[in-house]
């Protein structure tokens, strides 16, 4: 008889107040948990991601010039900030998701702290070899095989719980778009790996070739994290905004344009696939409603009232991008800048405001049901953070491209910005985790 067996057949036998112990104490090890990964994200995002980024810019304006910078290390700060900070947020909040819907089951605590490990030490062997070179032959495809391990570990803990649950409700049809989300995660994974082995072999540095990485970039952002953003927010934001239920069978056309403009970059065509991306951001706030009034009140109590502004202001920014990308797609001459811009807006103005609205507004309920420990804070990153990506944004375009010199000044201010922004979304979240309050102090009102 398996011990698995045994501490079944035990909660099967025990009392009301012995499951209701079992259940806290679990609960607890699952907050824990999950306060470790958004932990770990936020050093990702601070350290290698942003203070790199910030390195990296205040040298380009500097000399006035892009190519100034390895691009080495330009692919060390994203690949740090889409997969140590927000893949690592993923993780953490799929493994403390995967028990809340079958709590009083065992559910072994190894996967997600295997995943961790494994996940961490790739993303960081991948900062790593991208910055120092150290051992890169050997370091880079290690890098990639940690990675694409934690995460079948994490895929095959996540399929488990599907297949135990119960059967599919004409509600939770978003899944379909997160499985979207998941394929492009593994796809970009396999890649790399694929890519690291290559350049290992044949390579003369660990950096991608430019061409590969403009395609790659996109099956990173808009083949993974875009379509996570997409399935959650058809799960979260009729709730936080207040909007009628999402017009899921639009939604699901906007994934199929989407995989239909990332397959198009793939084989290069860039104009092609930027047309489908832009059709496909503008079906999907067309199927989530997100510009439309809501039918009910926001729920932003423990959260700054500028909250629906900020989901709303994302998206803006995302259909931004999708602009800019038609525009660098078809100018003449060479467009740098204006793809520079057009990822900005999508990776700081549409990921990174979704992650610091919606962000504060879970976390803290999924760790202990906590109280945010500033919503003053909130607004700052917020105000910060739209501020930095404007400033990044518009400068990126009119200095690179030769519109306006003086926009070179910019860069450095708008680096600055957001690093200040990233620095009170972290340290709000870390006070919060710090703080004991939780919603249980609140009335019932404020605490729904």
């Amino acid at each position: 008889m398996t011990l698995v067996r045994l501490e079944a057949e035990k909660e099967a036998s025990a009392t009301p107040e012995r499951i209701f112990e079992i259940t806290a104490a679990r609960e607890r090890q699952l907050s824990c948990l999950l306060v470790f990964y958004i932990v770990t994200g936020l050093i990702f995002m601070l350290l290698p991601g942003t203070f790199l980024g910030v390195w990296n810019l205040m040298s380009i304006s500097s000399h006035r010039a892009p190519g100034t910078v390895s691009a080495g290390w330009i692919q060390a700060h994203g690949h740090a900030q889409i997969f140590g900070w927000i893949g690592t947020f993923i993780l953490g909040i799929g493994y403390y998701s995967i028990p809340k819907l079958r709590r009083m089951k065992p559910f072994a605590l190894w996967a997600p702290w295997t995943s961790w490990t494994l996940w961490t030490s790739g993303v960081a062997l991948r900062w790593t070899t991208g910055v120092y070179e150290w051992h890169w032959r050997w370091l880079l495809p290690a890098s990639a095989a940690l990675e694409i391990t934690a995460f079948l570990i994490f895929f095959v803990a996540v399929s488990g719980h599907r297949s135990e649950g119960t059967a599919k409700k004409p509600s939770e049809e978003w899944i379909f778009v997160v499985i979207a989300g998941s394929t492009g995660w593994f796809t970009a994974l396999l890649i790399h790996l694929l890519a690291a082995l290559y350049l290992s072999w044949q390579g003369n540095s660990p950096i991608l070739p430019h061409s590969f990485d403009q395609r790659f970039l996109t099956l990173e952002t808009w083949g993974f994290l875009v379509p996570f953003v997409w399935g959650f927010g058809a799960r979260w934001l009729p709730t936080f905004l207040g909007l009628r239920e999402p017009r899921t069978p639009w939604l699901l056309r906007a994934v199929a344009l989407n995989s239909m403009g990332i397959l198009a970059a793939l084989c290069g065509w860039m104009f092609v696939s930027t047309v489908l991306l832009l059709a496909g951001i503008a079906t999907a706030a067309y199927a989530l409603r997100v510009f439309e009034p809501g039918e009910r009140t926001p729920k932003i109590k423990g959260v700054h009232s500028i909250f629906p502004v900020a989901i709303r202001l994302a998206y803006v920014w995302a259909l931004v991008s999708a602009a800019l990308a038609i525009w660098a797609s078809v100018s003449p001459t060479m467009p740098a800048g204006i793809w520079g811009a057009s990822r900005h807006a999508l990776t700081v103005g549409f990921l990174a405001m979704m992650v610091f609205a919606v962000g504060q507004r879970i976390l803290p309920a999924f760790s202990g049901m906590r109280l945010l420990f500033s919503t003053k804070l909130m607004f700052l990153a917020l105000l910060l953070l739209a501020l930095g990506c404007f400033l990044r944004v518009s400068s990126e375009i009119l200095a690179y491209q030769g519109y306006l010199p003086s926009a070179w000044s910019w860069l450095p201010v708008s680096a600055v910005v957001e690093m200040a922004a990233v620095t009170v979304f972290a340290l709000n979240l870390v006070l919060t985790f710090a703080s004991h309050r939780n919603r249980a102090t609140l009335p019932y009102r404020e605490a729904a």
